[in-house]
């Protein structure tokens, strides 16, 4: 895939238009797709576990070594590819938001972004054996209601990657408001970024003053909130420099700049080099 006016997306082909697909594959060197050897989009939320030996991936221009047992997920807005594999047994799941049952979407988008996480003997095995009756299910499709056991069955194997990823963090009744608060304006921020950039909006979508907001964020993650918003706006012009070929004035366009020059000011500000710059720096 060359570089594109829009980042490539991986989509879902008429072999799975239902939107699902769960695989299991035994893998050694590099991959043999071009479509996971180069930086993508997933159309679905996708899900890695690593069951045996090591998967080299890249995930938003950080390289990660997957050494089994481990799982990983990954979000349709990140960008990712396909390394390396070393004598690798890997199970993968791909699903689409419309067949997630929103409680688990909600639960996804406050974990992301994630890293691998490594799994003991017995989650190894409960999960692997769910992706196995999984993957039978999924060759059964002369059931009378295939659909519905694909689709149910795999929200069960995806529930317990979150139950997983839910085990390493504070029970429920040990949350604090701040880091309740703090989770809502970072769920906000995913689906605002490009058309809200003030702490005051977001305060304001939350009912809360942009004090007591900045209060909650800055003790729960140490920055403050216009922080979040830059990083987040960076991340995304850094895709879009690295991953297709628009133009800088038509990135600053797409993440809400009409002010070309500010943009520019605001990427080399964070980042220390200009968008110019980190393109240029990435060429080869």
């Amino acid at each position: 895939m060359k570089k594109k006016k829009t980042i490539p997306v991986n989509s879902f082909n008429d072999k799975y238009r239902e939107g699902i697909i769960i695989a299991r594959a035994s893998l050694n060197g590099l991959p043999n797709s071009k479509e996971i050897e180069q930086s993508h989009r997933d159309e679905g939320h996708l899900f890695i576990l690593q069951e045996k030996g090591t998967t080299y991936i890249e995930i938003d221009f950080q390289k990660h070594k997957i050494k089994a047992p481990a799982l990983i997920y990954i979000h349709p807005n990140q960008v990712h590819r396909l390394i390396n594999f070393e004598n690798a047994t890997v199970g993968t799941w791909m699903i689409t938001s419309e067949n997630l049952h929103q409680e688990y979407i909600t639960l996804l988008e406050d974990l992301t972004p994630v890293k691998f996480l490594s799994l003991k003997k017995e989650p190894l095995s409960i999960i692997s054996e769910m992706l196995s009756l999984c993957i039978t299910l999924s060759e059964r499709k002369d059931e009378k209601l295939y659909y519905s056991i694909l689709k149910e069955s795999c929200n069960t194997l995806v529930t317990l990657v979150i139950s997983q990823y839910l085990s390493l963090s504070k029970s429920t009744d040990q949350i604090s408001r701040f880091t309740v608060i703090t989770k809502a304006f970072k769920l906000s921020l995913e689906q605002n970024y490009i058309e809200i950039k003030s702490p005051a909006e977001y305060a304001k979508n939350l009912n809360i003053s942009t004090a007591y907001l900045n209060e909650c964020v800055k003790t729960t993650t140490g920055h403050p909130v216009s922080y979040h918003i830059q990083q987040r706006v960076i991340l995304e012009s850094q895709r879009l420099l690295y991953h297709s070929d628009k133009s800088i004035k038509e990135i600053a366009s797409e993440l809400g700049y009409d002010d070309y020059s500010y943009f520019t000011r605001l990427f080399t500000k964070v980042t220390g080099m200009t968008p110019l710059a980190f393109r240029n720096k990435n060429l080869d």
